[in-house]
C-alpha cells in the first residue's frame, strides 16, 4: 500500500499552505494525502466543542483539495494523543510530514512554536515545512541542497536528487566554509586563505557527486562553495528556489531530540518551503 503525505493542521493559512503544498507533491509521486488534526488535551466539555470545530476544519481542508485536483486521493483524521506524539506517531504512517510555518517570533499553532520544533526534531522521516505565501516556492526554481564534504549525508543528498528529477528541475548543491575567526581579523593580521581553501573544497564536493549524477542521470547538478555562515548563505541560495533542503541527525543529547542551529536559521528565514531529512 502506497504511503500518503501526512499534513497537520491547526486551522491556520499556513496550514491551508502546507496541504496545498502536499496536495501538488502527492500528484508528482503518485500518492494521496492524509490530513490529520491533533487534539490539545483538555476537559471534556471543551473536548466536545474542539471536535466539532476540528471536524469541520478539516473536512473543508479536504473538500478544498478534492475540488481543486480531481482523482487525488484525501483520508482525514483526528489524533487524541497530544500534537506532538499525535504528529509523530502519523508522521511514521506516511512518507513525509508537511507542516506550516510561521515567520520568526510567533508562538500560536504548530510551528514555529514549542510544539512544531519538539515534531521536526523527533519525527524520522522528513519534514517539510511550508510558509503561507511563499506558497509551492518558485514552481520552475531550482531545489537547493546544504551538505558537508567532509561528512556527506546520503539520505540527504538522496531526498534532494529524487525532489529534482520528479520537479525537472536544476539541484543546486551548497557547501559552506566557516572560516576560523582570526581569519576574518583583516589583512594586516593575516593572509587572506580563501582562494587556497575554496578550489581543494570545489573538487571535494564534484566528487562527491559524480556518483550521483551518474544515478539521477535526468538531473543537472550544479556544486557551489561559499565562505561564509552555512544558514545565511543557505537561506541566500533559496531565493527563487521551489525548495531547500537540509539535514537533521537523529541522534539526541542529554536534553532530548534537538535541531541544530544551521537548520534552526533555515527553518525561521527561508522565503520558500523547507524539507528537514533525518540521517544518522
Amino acid at each position: 500500500m502506497t504511503r500518503s503525505i501526512v499534513v497537520g493542521l491547526d486551522g491556520t493559512e499556513q496550514a491551508e499552505a502546507a496541504a496545498e503544498w502536499a496536495a501538488e507533491e502527492a500528484q508528482l509521486r503518485g500518492t494521496g494525502v492524509h490530513l490529520v488534526y491533533a487534539k490539545e488535551p483538555v476537559s471534556s466539555a471543551a473536548q466536545a466543542s474542539e471536535d466539532e470545530w476540528a471536524e469541520e476544519m478539516v473536512a473543508r481542508a479536504a473538500a478544498r483539495l478534492r475540488e481543486r485536483r480531481p482523482g487525488l486521493s484525501v483520508t482525514t483524521r483526528l489524533l487524541p494523543a497530544g500534537p506532538v506524539p499525535g504528529l509523530v506517531a502519523a508522521a511514521e504512517e506516511g512518507e513525509l510530514l508537511v507542516l506550516g510555518s510561521r515567520a520568526l517570533g510567533s508562538v500560536a499553532g504548530y510551528l514555529l512554536g514549542s510544539v512544531g520544533l519538539s515534531v521536526a526534531g523527533a519525527v524520522e522521516r522528513p519534514v517539510v515545512l511550508v510558509r503561507a505565501g511563499s506558497g509551492a516556492g518558485a514552481p520552475s526554481g531550482p531545489v537547493v541542497v546544504g551538505t558537508d564534504v567532509r561528512q556527506p549525508v546520503d539520505d540527504v543528498l538522496g531526498f534532494a536528487f529524487e525532489e529534482a528529477g520528479r520537479r525537472g528541475s536544476e539541484l543546486r548543491v551548497v557547501y559552506a566554509e566557516q572560516l576560523p575567526v582570526f581569519a576574518g581579523l583583516g589583512p594586516a593580521m593575516v593572509p587572506d586563505i580563501r582562494p587556497a581553501v575554496a578550489p581543494e573544497i570545489e573538487r571535494s564536493l564534484e566528487e562527491l557527486l559524480e556518483p550521483w549524477r551518474a544515478k539521477h542521470p535526468g538531473v543537472a547538478a550544479t556544486a557551489r562553495v561559499v565562505v561564509g555562515s552555512a544558514g545565511v548563505e543557505l537561506v541566500e541560495a533559496a531565493r527563487n528556489a521551489a525548495l531547500v533542503v537540509i539535514g537533521r541527525r537523529t541522534r539526541n543529547s542529554v536534553l532530548g531530540a534537538r535541531i541544530g542551529s544551521v537548520a534552526h536559521a533555515v527553518l525561521h528565514h527561508s522565503p520558500v518551503p523547507v524539507a528537514l531529512v533525518p540521517h544518522a
